[in-house]
């Protein structure tokens, strides 16, 4: 445990439980924001581990309220969802009562999935178009996405309960490409429809025209297959939280890479 401005830093690895102990203590609400991914082939099982002992030292140490961030979707092929789910499950079921947000692409400046879009625009004149590019997504803005976080424990219907979160915008990938484009002050990328191309190939294409590591594309090209939309907006409600559109999103976050 290390002091620094006023807060004590701890410092451990959720995969490692001896390294966790003593982080949750004279702590009421806990945020969960641990991803796998990079680490590469399974990432699923690390996150398991991870959250299994979390979820333990927070009940142990008498931590009154877990935040978690997953996504959203239904879990189908994709064992990028279906890790996210199975983690929430595991929070709950191992440790305090859980607030579980669930959200699509997350707009901003250090979002791979942003950093994705941003990249294929950038340099690519024309694109293949694989079948997922047709797919829905909601994306939010990462303003709105840390003020549900932020609020989560002054919301008390929160608690125990599953919060999808979205912005106003119901996109395809397609039509995210076309408005970072124009965000950009750039045309639309032609793209040629390939349907044939798997999220094996997608993966490494996007590992050759992007900075995107290809152990985090695959896993992300494989939800991408999957539509990721609010169905039940009713855990949102309570927060009174307007998000912002995709544009201003995109906006916001081209503004704050410039800086």
């Amino acid at each position: 445990m290390l002091e620094t401005a006023g807060l004590d830093l701890h410092v451990g690895d959720v995969t490692d439980a001896e390294s966790l102990a003593g982080a949750g203590q004279n702590v009421e609400v806990a945020y969960y924001l641990v991803h796998a991914m990079a680490g590469g082939e399974g990432f699923a099982e690390r996150e398991e581990t991870g959250a299994l002992n979390f979820a333990r030292m927070a009940r142990r140490e008498g931590v009154k309220r877990v935040i978690y961030l997953g996504g959203l979707g239904e879990e189908s092929k994709s064992k990028h969802l279906s890790s996210r789910h199975k983690t929430a499950r595991i929070l709950a079921a191992e440790g305090p009562p859980l607030t579980y947000f669930r959200a699509a692409m997350v707009v901003g400046a250090g979002s791979e999935s942003y950093r994705t879009l941003r990249y294929l625009v950038r340099r690519l004149p024309v694109m293949i178009g694989p079948s997922w590019l047709r797919i829905d997504t909601q994306p939010i803005g990462i303003d709105a996405t840390i003020a549900y976080l932020l609020r989560a424990p002054e919301v008390p219907e929160s608690e125990g309960r599953e919060v999808q979160i979205g912005g106003p915008d119901v996109l395809s990938y397609s039509e995210m490409l076309d408005r970072m484009a124009l965000a950009m002050g750039m045309r639309p990328r032609q793209k040629v429809p390939v349907p044939f191309i798997t999220p094996w190939l997608s993966a490494l294409w996007l590992g050759l025209v992007t900075p995107v590591d290809v152990k985090v594309a695959r896993p992300l090209v494989e939800g991408l297959t999957t539509a990721t939309v609010v169905t039940d907006p009713s855990g949102a409600k309570p927060f009174g939280i307007s998000p912002e559109s995709f544009d201003e999103a995109l906006r916001r976050a081209l503004v704050e890479e410039e800086k």
